[in-house]
């Protein structure tokens, strides 16, 4: 076996013996919750529960419930024995891979809350996206019973709704955002990239770049009305693209900005297809 000794578990009654024995050793257990197709942004998470000592928990299940097009679960990269090497190479302790059946014995009818938070962006435009976060990762945290959990900042409205959600259940999980890990040319890593033509891939590399712009222009101070018809008209120039939003917001509240003076930290949020490829990206940008 290479790597690290890694134990698999596909049945969470397993998996709750084991995590019991390691707390009765007084040790903390690190939680990364992902949908698989592995990369180094996932490994980034990996390392940094590691790197605080943590017994460390990574899942992998592909919810049902966040995809509001059921193509794209269909589409969704599934590399299970890939995945499994890079964790193993990785030092991760423990892997959880749930059928769905065992997260969802029976249907979850659950509706969660988030108010203005889940109205905006990746909200408004894949309607009961967050709904289903919510459930799974409520359901995985129940299972795991994590002291920490580690989440990549690329989905930085999910990491928000996670932290609303532990807020909202009253759990004494302490959430980790982990920044965003990006190829040489500056494109954010993402499962989905595994699924991009070379002509949409080079087309891609286009995103980081007009974020980086978008920093520019925000700290010069020209009106944000400016910057956002600068990105479309640069991503309408090109067939490739499709905009689905460009905003920027309150990187506190998510509450989307029309003057800087309005805020302490703005945020730059972008969703946009490249062909059929649906790519999320941000920038921080004070």
């Amino acid at each position: 076996m290479q790597g690290h000794y890694m134990l698999i578990f596909e049945r969470n009654s397993e998996l709750k013996i084991h995590l019991d024995r390691i707390r009765a050793e007084s040790r903390q257990i690190g939680f990364v919750p992902t949908m698989g197709a592995l990369h180094a942004g996932h490994i980034s998470l990996i390392n940094e529960s590691k790197k605080r000592g943590l017994f460390t928990v990574c899942s992998i299940f592909v919810n049902p419930t966040q995809f509001n097009d059921k193509k794209d679960l269909e589409n969704y990269p599934r590399t299970p024995q890939a995945d499994i090497d890079m964790l193993r190479q990785s030092g991760c302790d423990a892997l959880f891979m749930p059928t769905t059946e065992e997260v969802y014995p029976k249907e979850d009818v659950r509706i969660f809350n988030f108010g203005e938070l889940e109205t905006v962006l990746e909200g408004a435009h894949r309607p009961g996206h967050f709904n289903g976060v919510a459930k799974v990762v409520s359901i995985l945290f129940d299972k795991v019973h994590p002291d920490v959990a580690f989440f990549g900042s690329k989905d930085y409205q999910q990491v928000m709704i996670v932290k609303a959600l532990v807020k909202q259940l009253n759990l004494p999980i302490q959430i980790v955002p982990c920044p965003i890990i990006r190829e040489p040319d500056g494109l954010a890593m993402s499962s989905r990239n595994m699924r991009l033509t070379k002509e949409e891939r080079e087309a891609a590399k286009l995103i980081p770049l007009l974020l980086n712009e978008s920093k520019i222009f925000f700290k010069a101070q020209k009106p944000i009305s400016e910057i956002k018809a600068f990105i479309a008209s640069k991503l309408a120039q090109k067939s490739i693209y499709k905009l689905e939003y460009f905003e920027i917001c309150n990187s506190e509240s998510l509450q989307i900005l029309t003057d800087k003076k309005e805020v302490k930290q703005g945020i730059a949020l972008i969703a946009c297809f490249v062909g059929n490829i649906r790519l999320i990206d941000n920038l921080i940008l004070d």
